[in-house]
């Protein structure tokens, strides 16, 4: 499968306590951090879910 990069942007305060979590899982842990995933639909629909904290970077 194909790889995305993921940085988080925005911070989670002030977010959902859903939102929050989504984050966690993605792995994310501090601002500005950027991690690599798997581009599978699980973790996709995850990042569509907090889009607006996050930028994917091809």
């Amino acid at each position: 499968m194909a790889k995305i990069k993921i940085k988080q942007v925005k911070s989670g305060i002030g977010q959902t306590v859903r939102q929050k979590r989504t984050l966690e899982a993605l792995g994310f842990r501090k601002m500005n951090q950027t991690i690599e995933k798997e581009a599978n639909p699980e973790v996709m629909g995850m990042v569509n879910k907090v889009a607006h904290l996050l930028t994917v970077i091809k």
